[in-house]
C-alpha cells in the first residue's frame, strides 16, 4: 500500500485531498494543527473501509516535524506521496503588517513546505521515488490580493521552490509539482474577516467563465493526478485551476 502524508488535512482542500487519495487505495497520513478536524476525517475514511492515521502537527516546529517524518518512516518506509498544504491568509493592510506577522504567514505558507520536504527527501531519494504536490494560490501566481500582501509574497514563494526542488530532486526520481487554486468554497474563502465572505464568493462566480467557483474536491483531484503515474513526465510546474479565470479576465 503506497503511502501518501498531506498537511494541513482537517479542513478544506487538505480534507479532500485525504478523501480523495483513500478512495485511491493510499496509507493516508493526516496532519493538522486542528486535532479535532484530523481525528474527524480520519473516522470518516475508516469507516469507508480505507486506512488513515492522524498526527498533530504544527509546521513551523522544525523539531516536530523531523520526528514525525522519522517515526512515518520507521513504520511505513519512505513516503510515496507528500501533499504540502497547510497554510493561512490573513487580511492585514500594510500599515498594520507587523514583522511578526510577516514571518508567520512565511514560517507556515512557505517554511513549513520546506521543513517537511527537508525531512522526508533524504530517505524518498534512496528510495528513487516519490511524488511531491506543493499548494500555491492565484494570488501567487498571477494575481495581488489588496492586504494579504505576505500571503501572495509567500505564496509566490511556492512557486520558486516547486521549480527548484524539481531540478534537485529529479535524478533521484522524485517529481515536485504544484497547484494554484483560485476562488474555492473553503472556510478560508468563506471568512469576511480575511477574504470574500460568503455574498463575494457567489458574486466571483459571475466573472468565471465556467460560472462557479470551485469545490475543494476540484482541487483534491488534480493533486492525485499529479501524484499518480499519469504525470510521470511532469515536474517543476505549478497548475492554476481556476474554472478559467485567469484566460477569461480581458
Amino acid at each position: 500500500m503506497q503511502t501518501v502524508l498531506i498537511t494541513g488535512a482537517g479542513i478544506g482542500i487538505g480534507r479532500a485531498t485525504a478523501f480523495a487519495f483513500a478512495k485511491a487505495g493510499y496509507r493516508v497520513l493526516v496532519t493538522d494543527i486542528l486535532e479535532e478536524d484530523g481525528e474527524a476525517v480520519v473516522r470518516q475514511i475508516t469507516e469507508n473501509g480505507g486506512t488513515a492515521v492522524f498526527h498533530l502537527l504544527d509546521v513551523r516546529d522544525t523539531a516536530a516535524t523531523d520526528a514525525l517524518i522519522a517515526g512515518v518512516e520507521e513504520a511505513y518506509g519512505p513516503l510515496d506521496v507528500l501533499v504540502c498544504n497547510a497554510g493561512i491568509a490573513h487580511k492585514v493592510p500594510l500599515g498594520e503588517l507587523t514583522d511578526a506577522k510577516w514571518d508567520q504567514t512565511f514560517d507556515i505558507d512557505l517554511k513549513g513546505m520546506m521543513r517537511i520536504v527537508r525531512a522526508a527527501a533524504p530517505k524518498m531519494r534512496a528510495a528513487q521515488r516519490g511524488a511531491i504536490v506543493c499548494l500555491s494560490s492565484i494570488m501567487g501566481v498571477a494575481y495581488g490580493w489588496d492586504e494579504h500582501v505576505h500571503y501572495s509574497a509567500a505564496k509566490a514563494g511556492v512557486v520558486g521552490l516547486v521549480r527548484g526542488l524539481a531540478v534537485e530532486l529529479a535524478a533521484d526520481g522524485i517529481r515536485v509539482n504544484g497547484v494554484a487554486p483560485g476562488y474555492v468554497r473553503t472556510a478560508q474563502a468563506l471568512s469576511k474577516d480575511h477574504s470574500l465572505g460568503p455574498e463575494g464568493l457567489e458574486a466571483a462566480a459571475g466573472f468565471i467563465p465556467m460560472r462557479r467557483v470551485g469545490e475543494p474536491d476540484d482541487i483534491a483531484d488534480v493533486i492525485l493526478f499529479l501524484a499518480s503515474s499519469g504525470a510521470r513526465y511532469l515536474t517543476g510546474q505549478v497548475v492554476t485551476v481556476d474554472g478559467g479565470l485567469l484566460v477569461g479576465r480581458y
